[in-house]
């Protein structure tokens, strides 16, 4: 790791100062000012970020050196697979918290385990497996870090689980100033409901305690459901079987009106596994995957394809696997071959569940109208979430997360702008939220409609960083 005290030239720091000052006015001109910035990326291949600086502590220690002795803005980065400028800010320095990877103690009797907030899950993964155990609530996909999932908030395919938050216990935090505090639901409560889904505002996460739930035998059941009977469907057949593990159902284009349902029920221990990996290997290669992929979205024909041969091709088979197995998903599967002229990326959507049918009918129209090279829209559900200050569940909701394609250049970007501002406003009039670690396209207004919430986050953060270090270009842009 180099010094703490980074030797920057006059006009360097001066370019710095000026875009940290807001008396430049964008990121562009601060880099014209500073060519030689370096470049913070993320999955998409959009929304790079142009730093001054970049470090990659492994301690808490390390972490606190360095937000102590840099005097600019700092953002911190995880796993990043946010989309949209969240894990760094212009100008400042970035916080690249994937060395910080370590369990720092595991207590399986008591189903509780705290790691340094950059373990990726599948690493995680790995150590409880040997010990009957998985993790209570992650994504869909193993590759993400704990500290990011945290600061997002992020939710799975998990029944009645609602988002990470919620099997958090405490976090570790360095605060402005350097100084390190422990948050959870007793001691600091302010800081740890803030902190959950807060994006890195008031400090850097720096360890992370969790829950943990056992590792059981589970079954796929797939069945075909009528849009209107959904709702009904979730609450008799999943969310009321004391079984269901894991569920979503997905809505494929081009008329987004037929939900397929798939839910992972608890397998009696005697069925015997269709699988017999316990998880899923790493370093798998998925050229059919990214095939079909591609094919779907840029042949005549191939939205319509899977809906008619793929999908009931691929769940036709019966399946009996381990949780850990299911729950240890690569995000490699969905990596196209090269992003140099498209992306894909994710969109989500939170409605309550009496408003589930309305924004359905809603929705797709607007994805038909603007030809949005849509892969298919999954649906997954969440009660209320009581602990998070920014919560993007305030009563129970159903999830719309839209996984899609786009060219990668400026006129594309605009094109999409347009009609996921469009979807914005249609989840926001059916008192629903959208979901913040995509693409900032939501205007200023929208914002506020949808998190009210973030008049108190902003108090709170004058409280608890005066100089406002702690940044991103998301809190930049709308905070």
């Amino acid at each position: 790791m180099t010094g703490l005290v980074p030797a920057l030239s006059r006009r360097r720091l001066l370019a710095i100062a000026l875009a940290q000052a807001g008396l430049l006015s964008s990121p562009a001109e601060a880099l014209a000012a500073n060519p030689r910035q370096l470049r913070i990326d993320n999955v998409t291949g959009l929304y790079a970020v142009e730093v001054a600086r970049i470090e990659t502590p492994r301690t808490t220690a390390e972490v606190s050196a360095l937000v102590r002795a840099w005097t600019g803005k700092v953002g911190i980065g995880g796993a990043r697979f946010s989309m949209g400028g969240q894990i760094a800010v212009a100008g400042g320095l970035h916080l690249d918290m994937r060395q910080m990877a370590s369990v720092l103690w595991l207590k399986p009797k008591e189903r509780v385990v705290r790691v340094q907030a950059g373990l990726r899950w599948r690493d995680l993964q790995d150590r409880l497996d040997r010990e009957g155990l998985a993790v209570k609530t992650m994504q869909s996909f193993a590759n993400f870090s704990v500290g990011g999932s945290v600061s997002v908030n992020a939710h799975g395919r998990y029944v009645g689980h609602g988002p990470v938050g919620r099997t958090v216990r405490a976090v570790q935090l360095v605060l402005h100033d350097g100084q390190v505090v422990e948050a959870s639901r007793r001691q600091r409560p302010e800081l740890f409901r803030a902190v959950l889904g807060g994006y890195g505002a008031l400090g850097v996460i720096t360890e992370v305690e969790l829950d943990l739930a056992e590792n059981v035998k589970i079954e796929r059941i797939v069945e075909p459901v009528a849009l209107t009977d959904y709702a009904a469907h979730f609450r008799q057949r999943v969310l009321g079987d004391p079984r269901s593990v894991l569920h979503n159902a997905d809505l494929l284009p081009p008329a987004f009106d037929a939900p397929v349902s798939t839910t992972w029920r608890r397998a009696d221990p005697a069925t015997p596994l269709t699988e017999r990996e316990p998880l899923v290997p790493r370093g798998k290669r998925y050229a059919l995957e990214q095939n079909v992929i591609w094919a779907v979205t840029e042949m005549p024909g191939g939205a319509l394809s899977r809906a008619s041969v793929l999908q009931p091709l691929m769940n036709a088979r019966p399946a009996v696997v381990w949780l850990n197995h299911e729950a240890s998903l690569d995000v490699a599967e969905l990596e196209p071959r090269t992003r140099a002229i498209s992306t894909y990326a994710l969109q989500e959507y939170f409605v309550p569940e009496r408003h589930f049918l309305g924004f359905a009918r809603e929705m797709a129209p607007v994805l038909r109208h603007h030809e949005v090279n849509a892969l298919n829209v999954s649906i997954r559900h969440s009660p209320a979430d009581p602990d998070a200050l920014m919560a993007w569940a305030k009563e129970d909701v159903f999830s719309f997360v839209l996984y899609y394609k786009q060219r990668t250049w400026a006129r594309a970007s605009a094109q999409v702008g347009v009609w996921t501002r469009a979807l914005i406003d249609a989840v926001l009039r059916h008192e629903g939220r959208y979901y913040l670690p995509y693409q900032p396209h939501a205007t200023r207004e929208q914002f506020q409609r949808a998190y009210p919430e973030a008049a108190a986050l902003r108090r709170l953060k004058d409280e608890v960083d005066p100089g406002w270090k702690f940044s991103n270009e998301l809190w930049r842009r709308y905070l």
